[in-house]
């Protein structure tokens, strides 16, 4: 954080999402800076790395009105980080309850509170979907590409709609693809890059942004603090975007895998077999081992403009792109992730 604000001591701050990677990291900053943290969290999720913290538990889902009801109970923030991710057993519906639903009870569970300071919202940059003329500012248009984005979309859409109308104290985060140790949604991209051939699939550049989780979680504090990001929207990533061959190189030379070779495929008969395993498996509930979602990780150019983000905030970033690549392929290796 650089703004020098400090969270107030006992300030009572609910997080959602808390046992997910990006949460895990949040909460034990906030536990850490003094704050009385409440997580909401299923009776299925892993508690294991927030079990020491003292933090107040609320079991049940975040779409549950009697269990926002109950942890939003004279919480100053909320920092709605809840996703869900795509696998096989999730439905459409599910994507809407824990992405459009959730944050509408919260928002009206403390729009009213006398207490309340700051709702940090957790979007995604992927309610833009491809960028056609990168970079993209926080303006850019939406294009949301699958019902984890258009219901992420749906969120954003409605709460900052509530905010202007209610008064609600409202800052929105769009992330970049987010990675750092313990992170398991990037990892098989450092496993195709210990490989002989990296694939890139299609004609594009394959731009893609990262942010550290770490630089990630410091925004997160630093915006629900600062006073200039009241009412605002920013894109949380790295200042420049990567070419993922270059992505699949820093992480290589780290390795030490000198035989790394790109290797250029045409996309589309991928996108065919991922609709053909996607339509198999998803009734059966299997998870499927290819989505259309991975193959247009390699082929669509998400490059945006972060400045908004750091001339506002007048955030530094910890981690440059190639030095959090090299520790988090250091920590794979040394849990034999890698």
């Amino acid at each position: 954080m650089t703004l020098g604000i400090e969270l107030p001591q006992g300030a009572r701050v609910l997080v959602t999402g808390a046992t997910g990677f990006t949460g895990r990291v949040l909460t034990h900053k906030l536990v850490a800076a003094g704050a009385r943290v409440v997580v909401i969290v299923r009776g299925s999720s892993q508690r294991a790395d927030l079990a020491e913290l003292p933090v107040e538990w609320i079991e049940g889902d975040v779409f549950d009105p009697d269990v926002v009801h109950q942890a939003t109970r004279n919480v100053e923030y909320i920092f709605h980080v809840a996703a869900a991710y795509r696998e096989a057993k999730i439905t459409d519906d599910t994507y809407r309850k824990v992405h459009v639903e959730s944050t509408k009870l919260l928002a009206e569970s403390v729009v009213s509170s006398g207490v309340f300071k700051r709702f940090l919202h957790v979007s995604t940059v992927g309610v833009h979907g491809h960028i056609d003329d990168p970079p993209a500012d926080e303006q850019y248009r939406f294009s949301p590409g699958d019902i984890y984005q258009r219901t992420k979309a749906e969120a954003e859409q409605w709460i900052a709609a509530f905010a202007a109308q209610k008064g609600l104290p409202l800052t929105i985060i769009r992330p970049a693809a987010i990675y750092g140790p313990g992170d398991r949604r990037l990892l098989k991209l450092f496993k195709m890059s210990a490989r002989r051939f990296f694939p890139l699939f299609g004609q594009g550049k394959g731009l893609y942004h990262l942010i550290h989780v770490e630089d990630l979680t410091d925004i997160f504090i630093t915006a629900a603090l600062a006073p200039r990001a009241l009412g605002e929207v920013y894109i949380a990533g790295n200042p420049e975007p990567s070419r993922l061959e270059d992505i699949a190189r820093i992480i290589a030379t780290e390795i030490g895998n000198s035989r790394l070779s790109l290797l250029r495929l045409p996309a589309w008969p991928l996108f065919l077999l991922a609709d053909v395993c996607e339509a198999v498996c998803k009734p059966l509930g299997i998870e499927p081992p290819l989505y259309r979602r991975r193959v247009a990780f390699f082929t669509k150019d998400r490059a945006f403009d972060t400045r908004k983000l750091r001339n506002q905030l007048d955030y530094t970033y910890t981690y440059s792109v190639e030095s959090g690549l090299r520790e988090t392929a250091r920590w794979y290796r040394s849990h034999d992730w890698l």
